[in-house]
Protein backbone atom coordinates (compact mmCIF):
# COMPACT_ATOMS: atom_id res chain seq x y z
CA UNK A 1 0.00 0.00 0.00
CA UNK A 2 1.47 3.88 -1.06
CA UNK A 3 0.57 6.35 0.48
CA UNK A 4 0.03 10.32 -2.15
CA UNK A 5 2.86 11.82 -2.81
CA UNK A 6 1.56 14.94 -1.21
CA UNK A 7 -0.73 13.31 1.70
CA UNK A 8 1.35 16.13 3.81
CA UNK A 9 -0.03 19.35 2.16
CA UNK A 10 -3.71 17.16 2.15
CA UNK A 11 -3.27 16.50 6.05
CA UNK A 12 -2.25 20.27 6.12
CA UNK A 13 -5.73 21.11 4.01
CA UNK A 14 -7.82 19.18 6.77
CA UNK A 15 -6.04 20.89 9.39
CA UNK A 16 -6.35 24.74 7.84
CA UNK A 17 -9.91 24.24 7.32
CA UNK A 18 -10.81 22.08 10.72
CA UNK A 19 -9.48 25.25 12.63
CA UNK A 20 -10.77 28.36 10.27
CA UNK A 21 -14.78 25.80 11.29
CA UNK A 22 -13.29 25.56 15.01
CA UNK A 23 -12.33 29.00 15.45
CA UNK A 24 -14.99 31.25 13.77
CA UNK A 25 -17.39 32.30 16.42
CA UNK A 26 -20.16 33.12 14.40
CA UNK A 27 -20.63 29.64 13.02
CA UNK A 28 -20.67 27.85 16.35
CA UNK A 29 -19.22 24.73 15.45
CA UNK A 30 -17.12 22.88 18.08
CA UNK A 31 -17.17 19.61 20.04
CA UNK A 32 -15.48 18.97 23.62
CA UNK A 33 -11.80 17.81 22.30
CA UNK A 34 -11.75 20.13 19.09
CA UNK A 35 -7.85 21.50 20.55
CA UNK A 36 -6.84 17.59 20.92
CA UNK A 37 -7.68 16.82 17.29
CA UNK A 38 -6.23 20.26 15.56
CA UNK A 39 -3.08 19.24 18.12
CA UNK A 40 -2.65 15.96 16.61
CA UNK A 41 -2.95 16.55 13.19
CA UNK A 42 -0.79 19.81 13.03
CA UNK A 43 2.06 17.06 14.61
CA UNK A 44 0.93 14.47 12.02
CA UNK A 45 1.47 17.09 9.00
CA UNK A 46 4.73 18.26 10.57
CA UNK A 47 6.04 14.90 10.65
CA UNK A 48 5.26 14.08 6.92
CA UNK A 49 6.70 17.68 6.02
CA UNK A 50 9.68 17.03 7.45
CA UNK A 51 9.68 13.26 6.38
CA UNK A 52 9.25 14.31 2.74
CA UNK A 53 12.30 16.73 2.90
Amino acid sequence: MTSPTNLAMLVLAIWLILFGLLTTPMLGFGFSHSGDVLGVLAIVVGALLIAKR
